[in-house]
């Protein structure tokens, strides 16, 4: 699965934001945050370490997860060919607009 695909569900998005904001977190921090079983954090986890948004790492018998920031590398891509995009065509109707009001 790609990022998109993995960041279209909303208890994703949250476990990555999350993440973004508070840095490494064990499986039960993240898990107190959500109104679902724990296995379904873990379901969730799961998906977003193979899809290489988040990491895990272990430190004796905890499992530490945070944010990969690389992983948005082709969101980000996509986004700002969308916004180039848009804005060439924003640019041509303003121009259109210019000069039939001229």
């Amino acid at each position: 699965m790609d990022a998109f695909q993995v960041l279209a569900e909303p208890h994703r998005r949250k476990v990555v934001e999350l993440l973004a904001h508070r840095g490494k977190l064990t499986a039960s921090e993240i898990s107190e945050q959500f109104d679902v079983t724990p296995q379904a954090v873990s379901q969730h986890l799961k998906v977003l370490r193979e899809a290489n948004v988040i990491r895990m790492e272990r430190r004796a018998q905890r499992r530490l997860y945070s944010f990969d920031p690389r992983s948005m590398n082709q969101v980000q891509a996509w986004v700002a060919e969308l916004t180039k995009l848009w804005k060439r065509r924003l640019d041509r109707l303003d121009q259109a607009l210019k000069e039939s009001a001229a």
